[in-house]
């Protein structure tokens, strides 16, 4: 079974800095994308950030120049930084992993954290 166990939600000032991590652990192979999905309430879940195996990275309009997604792939771990922070930021954040699995036919595995939950307010 494998696991995402995100942290470093809580309450921001406006203005201010928040940093995310996710960290995949159990049975983990070969993790591609990464990345930070923010759910409004009555709507759909968007993409923030992702960040591929490879480092490329894609980032919400939104939050373009203010957040950086980043990830350590010795540990398994996602962070996104929250710079600049507004009270549009506030939301539930969930932490995405996909993951290669060997099998007689290799598959992709998608990953989900609970969500963490961001406020930003004065």
């Amino acid at each position: 079974q494998v696991q995402l166990v995100e942290s470093g939600g809580g309450l921001g000032q406006p203005g201010g800095s928040l940093r995310l991590s996710c960290t995949v652990s159990g049975r983990v192979y070969a993790i591609q994308t990464m990345g930070w999905y923010r759910q409004d309430p009555g709507k759909e879940r968007e993409a923030v950030a992702l960040i591929t195996d490879k480092g490329s990275t894609t980032y919400a309009d939104s939050v373009k120049g203010r957040f950086t997604i980043s990830r350590d792939n010795s540990k398994n771990t996602v962070y996104l930084q929250m710079n600049s922070l507004k009270p549009e930021d506030t939301g539930l954040y969930y932490c995405h992993a996909e993951q290669l699995v060997p099998s007689i036919s290799e598959y992709l595995q998608i990953l989900w954290g609970r969500g963490t939950q961001v406020t930003v307010s004065s």
